[in-house]
């Protein structure tokens, strides 16, 4: 029996995704961020699941340099490769040699990043990509990109010009850690003085539907250029498919849907949409609901620090869903539960799903 299951992991503010699927016969994963710093002893707890003998991961995607995607990443692989708890067999981010030739990197974190994969990866950055930037053309096909077991990868975002803003964004980052922008050593060097990233003691590196009111609401313009550089992109396996859309920016995102629905065709029906930015409201736009048929949302986000999700956001998905919507969330605060009363009562517009009580978590099972 096939299957397409999506864990958001406890990740605090930020991002940490588990993703397997299983044509019956053998069970393969993806993992699409590491949160902060403050929920790696999650992600780690999830790592430690896997059988022995089977530490493969077929894909491991960092959307962008953001600290609430990327730290834990960063903490993961500080360690000796042969310690690491998963064998990734292709890993996704654009660092310095992936800014369209500028002599850039892209933060702190970025510039710690890029120099781990670097020393202990380099086979696997961006090998479905011929080790050139996770982009989308700006002419053509969309890239695909099949992975082992049969699951398949349309490229949404980033396109050119967002990650050029990024590359513009990096540079002014780093110069105030006293890195030089693109200096891999210079990088390496700093990341052995900080303690966050080390295991313990051990020094280890070597829709129209919408009011016109909640319209209005919807800023859909995210300003952030870290943001505009996600990677994101549609899912598909077994007849079951998702949206993952890391904090990308919704003009990119929209943009590829359009080149992606066949001739005569005006939606794109999918199972479920992991919401950018956490559901924020500068990350969705009526454009947005109306190209996108859905039943599943998933909102990651404790609600700390940005207050996510935005009540706005959360709105426009349940007016300006076609099905009746299943708004997921990983966390139960006092920016979620909002929801849950009224998704109770008989001939609801919308469901619920939330973690047990005392706990965080949450998994999707398509």
């Amino acid at each position: 029996m096939t299957s397409f299951n999506i864990e958001m992991l406890p990740a605090a503010q930020g991002d940490a995704l588990w993703v397997e699927y299983s044509d019956g016969a053998r069970t393969r994963r993806m993992l699409i961020d590491g949160g902060p710093l403050t929920g790696y002893e999650f992600l780690s707890e999830c790592l430690t699941r896997l059988p022995d003998g089977d530490q493969r991961v077929e894909l491991l995607v960092v959307s962008h340099v953001d600290t609430d995607h990327i730290e834990g990443i960063v903490r993961l692989l500080a360690t000796p490769r042969n310690r690491w708890p998963i064998e990734p067999k292709d890993i996704w981010f654009n660092g310095y040699r992936h800014m369209g030739g500028q002599e850039l990197l892209g933060g702190r974190e970025g510039e710690f990043l890029s120099a781990l994969i670097h020393q202990r990866a380099f086979a696997e950055w961006n090998k479905a990509f011929d080790r050139s930037a996770v982009v989308v053309p700006d002419a053509g096909p969309l890239p695909r990109i099949p992975l082992a077991g049969g699951m398949v990868l349309t490229l949404l975002s980033p396109d050119s010009g967002k990650l050029k803003k990024m590359g513009d964004r990096w540079e002014k980052d780093v110069a105030k850690w006293e890195i030089s922008p693109g200096d891999l050593d210079q990088a390496w060097a700093q990341l052995a003085t900080v303690q966050k990233f080390h295991p313990g003691e051990e020094l280890t590196l070597g829709g129209d539907d919408l009011t016109a009111k909640l319209q209005a609401q919807l800023k859909g313009h995210d300003p952030s250029d870290a943001n505009g550089s996600s990677i994101a992109f549609l899912a598909e396996f077994s007849g079951k498919s998702c949206l993952f859309l890391a904090d990308a920016h919704m003009d990119v995102v929209c943009r590829s849907i359009r080149r992606l629905l066949p001739v005569g065709q005006a939606r794109l029906r999918v199972d479920a949409v992991k919401m950018s930015h956490h559901g924020s409201k500068n990350n969705i736009t009526a454009e947005f609901l109306n190209l996108v048929d859905a039943e599943h949302f998933l909102f990651s986000s404790s609600g700390a620090i940005h207050d996510h999700p935005n009540r706005e956001a959360v709105v426009a998905v349940i007016e300006g869903a076609d099905r009746i919507p299943t708004l997921w969330f990983n966390y139960r605060s006092e920016f979620s539960e909002l929801y849950e009363a009224d998704s109770l009562i008989p001939g609801a517009r919308y469901r619920t799903r939330y973690p047990a009580r005392g706990t965080a978590g949450i998994v999707l099972r398509l």
